[in-house]
């Protein structure tokens, strides 16, 4: 198998595939990307068994032919050649040669019938969105997953389908984030899917703000996501995933209204003084006043003092100050409402006058 191709052909889908190759890998193959040359284009993919990203170039061979090659290496090399560089890759038996200009570059290959490859999605439901949509979609959640949680089905992020609508919804038991959008799926039975950390990593990264429409399948183990010449697949987290309805608290009698911007500075500076560890802020709620107090093992302390619209009951109440920040970070508008109803229950926190998203953060005791 030999081909010639330009830098700026081969450089954008290198970029794309190696993302999801780890540089440490138990299995010497999937450090590889797998190079398939066929009649009139050259297909890249690589995997990491959970994660598979496949792109196609629209290129034509000298001969055809599959082989898998180092990723990371390939990649640098290619990185480091300069822009308008031309690159031929000659496979000979278990070496392919990488030549530019006056740049050669011995690598060792691996068959490509070792390779793995994702099992066939079988039947699976059909979305058609825009890119734009689903990113935001995805971005405006996917900081409440967990980290590395007993709970495997936290280190993820559920998507909820049903007929008009797909629903983000991300929770580390600490904090809950939801949003939702309108779309017409054509799905006739409500479905629930778990996506894995590293699968809506990978899809932020593919995705752009464009609003061109992209291909999503969903099928009872995999999600694949198809864009322009860009097909991405992931393996679903096998679990049940916690009823999210029952923590979401309702909206009170006397909600809290405040300019998202000056709130989120507010809580910025106080939290510069916050334990650095457990990044506790205590907020005390009275008439059209909020109070922000942090401190630490030093006995330093900061206090902010914040205009609000509340005509509620005086309420102090403790929170993890990042939790609050990641929250208002997601939010657009311009103004925030935030629901406590007393110094035990959980903050629900909206944007005003839209419906869309939702944002729970759990108390803690400071």
């Amino acid at each position: 198998m030999n081909f010639n191709i330009t830098r700026s052909e081969i450089l954008p889908s290198l970029q794309t595939v190696c993302g999801v190759i780890d540089r440490r890998q138990a299995l010497p193959i999937l450090s590889n990307l797998l190079i398939v040359a066929e009649k009139d284009k050259i297909i890249l993919t690589g995997t990491d068994m959970e994660v598979e990203m496949v792109t196609t170039i629209n290129h034509q061979p000298e001969t055809p032919g599959e082989i898998t090659v180092p990723a990371r290496k390939l990649l640098d090399i290619c990185k480091a050649l300069p822009e308008d560089s031309k690159i031929s890759l000659n496979f000979n038996k278990d070496q392919v040669l990488v030549k530019s200009g006056k740049s050669k570059f011995t690598l060792a290959t691996l068959p490509a019938t070792e390779y793995p490859s994702t099992e066939a999605l079988g039947s699976s439901s059909q979305i058609v969105l825009p890119q734009k949509e689903f990113k935001a979609l995805l971005e405006d959640t996917m900081f409440s997953m967990a980290q590395q949680d007993v709970r495997y089905y936290l280190n993820g992020l559920l998507l909820e389908l049903d007929k008009n609508s797909l629903r983000a919804v991300a929770t580390d038991g600490h904090r809950l984030a939801l949003k939702e959008i309108k779309v017409k799926t054509g799905i006739e039975e409500a479905q629930q899917i778990i996506i894995p950390r590293k699968g809506v990593v990978e899809l932020i990264r593919l995705l752009d703000g464009e609003d061109e429409n992209i291909n999503v399948e969903v099928s009872q183990n995999h999600i694949r996501v198809s864009k322009d010449n860009v097909q991405f697949t992931s393996k679903l987290i096998d679990g049940k995933f916690p009823d999210y309805q029952r923590v979401i608290p309702k909206e009170g009698d006397h909600p809290v209204k405040t300019n998202r911007d000056i709130l989120k500075q507010g809580l910025i500076r106080a939290s510069i003084l916050s334990n650095e560890k457990y990044k506790g802020i205590r907020l005390v709620l009275q008439n059209d006043m909020l109070k922000a107090f942090a401190h630490n093992p030093e006995q330093e302390e900061a206090e902010e003092e914040i205009e609000i619209d509340y005509k509620g009951d005086d309420i102090e109440i403790g929170f993890n100050v990042t939790y609050l920040l990641d929250a208002l970070s997601s939010i657009k508008t311009k103004d925030v409402i935030l629901n406590i109803s007393d110094p035990n229950s959980s903050c629900l926190i909206l944007p005003d006058d839209e419906t869309d998203c939702k944002y729970v953060v759990m108390p803690m005791r400071l």
